[in-house]
């Protein structure tokens, strides 16, 4: 195999790939504690949450093999164990089941923390010009606002 040499120096690629990782810990946490939620949730809204969390749960299982792509399209290994992800997610995981009301609340505020660890990655990959890793942070962004805005709405 040949040294890579897409126009990115190594050491941007290390960094980006870092925030990277932590996207994706904290895409794989948001992910588990989604799929969970949905296997759980009861009360009054439980077939549209349900159906909501599987909608959710089904998008993140390709987001986050799309990122873990990414970062090693940048020559560098992905994280691929719940010990690691652990160590470099920013969302805390969930003991027992709340109620629906809380699971909405939890997967919001996990949501939201994904903006923001996209945001982190994202000015890396802009101060590094690696415009293809911006778009897949960019794109994960709006995603996840939305989806944030949408489970805000069911508690309205």
């Amino acid at each position: 195999m040949t040294d890579i040499d897409i126009g990115i120096s190594q050491q941007d690629r290390i960094n980006i790939a870092e925030g990277l990782k932590r996207l994706l810990a904290d895409s794989y946490t948001l992910y588990l504690q989604t799929h969970n939620f949905h296997w759980n949730v009861t009360g009054p809204q439980f077939r549209e949450l349900h159906l909501m969390f599987e909608e959710h749960y089904t998008e993140l299982a390709v987001a986050v093999d799309d990122i873990a792509e990414r970062i090693r399209t940048l020559d560098v290994a992905a994280p691929g164990t719940y010990k690691e992800f652990a160590r470099l997610s920013s969302i805390d995981e969930v003991e027992g089941v709340p109620s629906a009301e809380q699971m909405v609340d939890l997967l919001t505020r996990g949501h939201e923390q994904v903006v923001k660890t996209s945001r982190a990655a994202l000015k890396l990959a802009q101060d590094a010009d690696d415009e293809s890793t911006a778009a897949l942070v960019s794109d994960r962004m709006r995603i996840h606002e939305k989806t944030s805005w949408m489970l805000r709405a069911t508690r309205k």
